[in-house]
């Protein structure tokens, strides 16, 4: 079988396995979230931290709560590895330094899971599994519920209510992502991947040395850093690695897992607002975009120009020939279009188009599924803009989902797409003017650029996933990739509660003639034109620097 045939069946078996699980997944999560009955277990839980679930919330005391819960997690997070060498399980792995430790607390509390160390030469297992792991539950919870949020404001009128933040959050976790973590931990043990708790194991002798193995509880952690589109990695060379994803089977199914709760939320979505119309719609603009990046990436890695390249069947270098180059290219289209950051291979390594592929995935918001919650969240975001666009071409007033779009509205939607391309590019540029930068980049000129270009973008988009040839374990970029993910991740969360809010609040608007359809393909072809639009206007200066520049050289 040919590796383009094999690409091919791949995608496929990919796309009939996501659109088995559209439909009863996304009806299952709008019963969790539409529900008025609490489990004994979240009861319990809402006993232990004092929190009252039927009380509604409007939008400051929702966003109140998603900044102390993520505050406290910070910290947490960040005193547990400071500690580490105190703990049990730490394998003898001393404590983490002060900067590396904060961009670490940061990076897996805003859900970006970047990460600057080598997890098997830096954390035991307490750190792994109850400091990590339990984040990267409850930091995808905290997405979803915020998409809920933004969704009852569409569905809700005349009340400034948005639900619940910790029942929200709570029945994420419960109800959704640890069952089935539960089930895909099991599968990926039975596909090969380990799951114990045991110690450092030297084994061999390899040119007059020995090389370390670590055991740990694997399986279970790989589950939820993709299911919650997290992407932090038990071991250094993350998904890549044997003990993470053993074969072409498990890979095809952590694609699944970090691509089935996104794309089923627009299920979701459509249920909530009484039209699965309007989801298929939000639906069709992901799969688009999805796809089309999947071509794209699958036909510049195979047939990129050049003898080596042609005698190896496509560009091989960096990728694991148990995965290829239809895995990794499938793997590292799903993992840059959500905010996942897993790798199956190293991105650094991909032709200079394949490089500017992944970057663009990143800038585009990650909305393509997205992540777990920000993915629709920012989608719903770009359908506003698209509904305001639409309704400066035929001089009157956007609506959306029977909510007029008025200044107030796009004040807030303008602020949410404008904040993460700020951090971006004004990171870079200062990252770049400064000397020290220069020791840090593993390469010189257009690719190295990117590097850097590439470190600050997955950062601000909570991403995680890395080019691999910059040195960020440094004071300057633990700390400015830091507050990047931090500010990235909860400036943004701000504009969305505040406009569900100011959604919440109206009264419904009833259709008339000259209302634009948001169900039709019509829309759906405008939403995907002022999605690439928006992004391309922001990000080409940069990227004709780094990616294209590396392309067209090559």
């Amino acid at each position: 079988m040919s590796p383009v045939l094999s690409g091919v069946l791949q995608f496929l078996a990919l796309a009939v396995a996501l659109a088995l699980a559209y439909r009863p997944l996304g009806d299952y999560m709008a019963r969790v979230y539409s529900s008025d009955k609490h489990l004994r277990v979240e009861k319990w839980i809402y006993k232990a931290i004092g929190a009252n679930p039927s009380t509604e919330m409007r939008w400051p005391a929702y966003l109140r709560g998603v900044l102390a819960f993520s505050a406290v997690s910070v910290l947490f997070l960040y005193l547990i590895q400071r500690v580490q060498g105190s703990l049990p399980g730490s394998l003898g792995f001393v404590s983490i330094d002060p900067f590396q430790a904060f961009n670490t607390a940061a990076s897996f509390v805003s859900n970006t899971n970047w990460q600057s160390y080598s997890g098997e030469q830096a954390m035991g297992h307490v750190v792994q599994t109850g400091g990590l792991a339990v984040q990267n539950f409850v930091s995808a919870a905290v997405g979803i519920a915020v998409a809920v949020a933004l969704v009852r404001g569409f569905a809700r009128s005349r009340t400034g209510e948005l639900g619940n933040f910790w029942s929200d959050l709570v029945r994420g976790v419960v109800r959704i992502l640890l069952p089935i973590s539960v089930i895909g931990a099991i599968v990926l043990v039975a596909c090969g991947a380990i799951q114990n708790f045991a110690g450092i194991h030297e084994v061999g002798q390899f040119l007059g040395g020995s090389q370390q193995w670590n055991g740990g509880a694997v399986a279970s952690q790989e589950a939820i850093k993709e299911l919650g589109t997290n992407g932090g990695g038990y071991f250094n060379a993350n998904s890549a690695h044997p003990f993470e994803n053993p074969n072409g089977l498990s890979n095809l199914f952590e694609i699944f897992l970090i691509l089935v709760i996104p794309f089923a939320l627009t299920r979701t979505f459509g249920k909530m607002v009484g039209s699965v119309k309007q989801g298929y719609a939000i639906l069709a603009t992901m799969v688009t975009i999805w796809v089309g990046f999947t071509v794209l990436m699958m036909w510049t890695e195979f047939h990129h120009g050049g003898p080596a390249f042609n005698v190896a069947g496509g560009a091989m270098e960096g990728k694991e020939t148990r995965f290829g180059i239809s895995g990794s290219a499938i793997f590292s289209v799903a993992t840059t279009l959500t905010s996942t950051g897993a790798v199956n291979s190293f991105h650094s390594s991909f032709t200079g188009f394949g490089g500017g592929i992944q970057l663009l995935g990143m800038q585009l918001g990650e909305i393509a599924p997205g992540g777990t919650g920000s993915g629709l969240y920012g989608m719903l975001i770009m359908a506003i803009i698209a509904v305001f666009i639409a309704g400066l071409m035929v001089g009157r007033t956007p609506e959306y989902l029977g909510k007029k779009i008025g200044t107030r509205e796009i004040k807030f939607a303008a602020c949410y797409i404008l904040v993460t391309p700020a951090l971006v590019l004004i990171f870079t540029g200062i990252a770049m003017a400064m000397p020290s930068t220069l020791d840090s980049m593993a390469n010189s000129g257009a690719h190295g650029f990117s590097e850097v270009l590439y470190a600050y973008t997955s950062g601000a988009n909570n991403n995680g996933s890395a080019f691999a040839g910059l040195n960020a374990n440094t004071p300057w970029f633990n700390t400015s990739i830091g507050l990047a993910m931090l500010l990235g991740r909860f400036v943004p969360m701000v504009f969305v509660l505040a406009l569900a809010g100011s959604l919440a609040e109206q009264k419904p608007i009833p259709e008339t003639a000259g209302t634009l359809r948001t169900n039709k393909p019509l829309f759906t072809g405008l939403l995907v034109g002022t999605i690439l639009i928006v992004t391309g206007l922001t990000y080409f200066p940069a990227l004709a620097l780094g990616p294209l520049a590396e392309g067209l050289a090559s």
